[in-house]
């Protein structure tokens, strides 16, 4: 069997800091989450950044590149993956719903992708497809995406592509088929989040079914479903993402008091089930970086 990459969403964007106050904020403890995330058996961290004010989602370059540089200073060997995400939230305006009202956050698209081509980390995520999400229209045209994609591919980073229901998945296939991804591509299948596909194994293989035939792809499930999910996708030979991003808590009632104890969780699941762990080095190969 393949060993298993696991990621680790560190911190994601959503207002969590209140739920949970182990959820990192600053650039310092972004890159320290990332780095015990590594020492508890992580292969690569996901990583957004926040405002150190106010603890919301920021798109601030300065603050991925201090989040970065401490993580390689400290010699950690952890593949970095940085957010696109940040840049594609729109609320309709109450007198004009063609302007943008509070909370929208639409950003031109290689403002999208500056920090991925200033910094080049080992990945980033792509989003590929726009759908409701909670109460925001989440926002990501083709147009766009082409744009983003040469961008990202010009900056030599690979793109982990973020599909959250089946027709994001025909849209990635479109944009390889084009020659705007390359080959093998990364799929990060996201579930249960609202109202993308559920996080149902029904739901893990049906978009499964859909993957390119040379594709390597990883799967989660959002809170109480994130192990159930793992499982799932190790189950069917996929790789895996924990971290407080997607889930607070360790058990039911009990908040998780970092994301090192979610990854060694991860760890004990995918030996449990047959399985070990990809180090870096040796997620490099299985994504076809070496």
């Amino acid at each position: 069997m393949t060993k298993t990459i696991i990621t680790c969403a560190v911190t994601g964007g959503a207002d969590t800091t209140k739920k949970n106050p182990a959820v990192p904020v600053t650039p310092a403890q972004i890159a320290q989450a990332a780095i015990d995330a590594r020492n508890a058996g992580a292969t690569i961290a996901h990583i957004h950044v926040r405002d150190p004010k106010t603890g919301l989602a920021s798109q601030n370059v300065d603050y991925y590149r201090e989040t970065v540089e401490r993580i390689r200073a400290a010699s950690c060997d952890i593949l970095i993956n940085l957010t696109t995400g940040p840049g594609s939230r729109f609320v309709p305006g109450d007198d004009n719903p063609a302007v943008g009202g509070p909370g929208t956050t639409m950003t031109p698209p290689l403002a999208r992708v500056r920090h991925v081509v200033e910094l080049r980390p080992d990945i980033c995520s792509l989003d590929v497809g726009s759908m409701n999400f909670g109460e925001t229209g989440f926002v990501n045209t083709p147009q766009h995406l082409r744009t983003m994609a040469k961008a990202i591919a010009d900056a030599g980073v690979k793109p982990e592509l973020e599909v959250f229901e089946p027709g994001h998945i025909l849209l990635a296939r479109k944009l390889i088929e084009d020659g705007y991804l390359a080959r093998p591509p990364l799929f990060q299948i996201c579930l249960g989040i609202p109202w993308g596909s559920p996080a149902t194994a029904d739901s893990m293989m049906f978009m499964r079914g859909l993957l390119p035939a040379d594709a390597i792809w990883a799967a989660f499930g959002i809170s109480r479903m994130e192990f159930p999910m793992l499982a799932q996708a190790l189950i069917l030979g996929g790789h895996v993402r924990v971290g407080l991003e997607d889930n607070l808590y360790l058990e039911p009632g009990v908040l998780a008091s970092g994301n090192a104890p979610l990854v060694e969780r991860a760890v004990q699941v995918i030996r449990l089930l047959g399985s070990d762990v990809a180090t870096p080095q040796e997620a490099k190969s299985i994504l076809g970086f070496e």
